[in-house]
């Protein structure tokens, strides 16, 4: 019988709120789908955007083997030392190198093996950086060398530019899951020649709220075309994952689950 390692994914956690539930709820799951490697999504957790020192400690307590990032990870300049001092703290490979920090990694998981993380942006709408498919390209072939199990965050705004990524890499990686927009979509499925794919994960934050963030401030903003100071909300706190469980040898998805806890409905 062929080696499994299961994956558990918590998307993009906002703000104290988001932390705290999953402080709450993450052991849960690591027990629930016997989790081998624990990655989440850390760019807004310290006050809706970047991640500071304290709080990448509280996620690796958690049981954090990866934290992936994004473009806000930049709004928060202490961010920088964060992303410097641990390699298994990744912002997104296809920025330009002058920036600190490290894209993707190789984690060693004992008698489990090995399983490469990496972390890349879309360019539709956002920053225009280096061509996120070929820097992908040449990230999976470098990990290839140690391990066939890939996880990738695909930190993209257009929900077409994160269906390309998934058909892109299906049968390169074992999951590509798409952060950055903040809401759960339900296209999640393993895609024919074997990777996990969803186009958002979905935040793990206050759903009372414009994408995390205070109501009031949010839609002042789209009113007046001006800014004006975005606030953590704080009601209606869900977490967002993803499971994965992966076939060792070949990298292949064998099994995928969405979560929403609790429940929309």
């Amino acid at each position: 019988m062929s080696k499994t390692l299961n994956i558990f994914f918590v998307g993009d956690i906002v703000g104290q709120p988001g932390l705290e539930l999953a402080l709450n709820l993450v052991p849960n799951y690591m027990k629930k789908y016997n989790v081998d490697l624990l990655i989440i999504n850390g760019e807004n957790v310290t006050e809706g955007k970047g991640i500071a020192e304290d709080h990448a400690k509280k996620l690796f307590e958690l049981g954090a083997h990866v934290i992936t990032t994004g473009n806000h990870v930049w709004d928060r300049w202490d961010s920088r030392k964060v992303l410097g001092a641990d390699r298994r703290i990744l912002r997104p490979l296809n920025y330009p190198r002058e920036n600190g920090g490290n894209g993707f990694i190789v984690v060693d998981l004992g008698e489990k093996g090995k399983a490469g993380v990496l972390n890349i942006q879309g360019r539709v709408y956002m920053q225009a950086i280096d061509d996120p498919f070929k820097t992908a390209d040449w990230a999976i072939a470098k990990i290839h060398t140690e391990t066939k199990v890939i996880f990738v965050d695909f930190h993209a705004d257009a929900s077409a530019e994160k269906m390309a990524m998934g058909w892109y890499l299906d049968g390169k990686v074992t999951g590509v899951i798409g952060t950055h927009t903040h809401t759960p979509t339900a296209d999640g499925r393993i895609l024919p020649r074997g990777t996990a794919f969803q186009s958002d994960v979905g935040m793990t934050g206050p759903y009372d709220s414009v994408l995390g963030m205070k109501k009031e401030q949010a839609i002042k903003r789209l009113l007046t075309a001006t800014p004006h100071k975005y606030e953590v909300a704080s009601h209606d706190v869900r977490l967002c994952g993803v499971y994965v469980q992966a076939d060792v040898e070949s990298g292949r998805a064998l099994k995928m689950e969405s979560i929403v806890f609790p429940a929309f409905g």
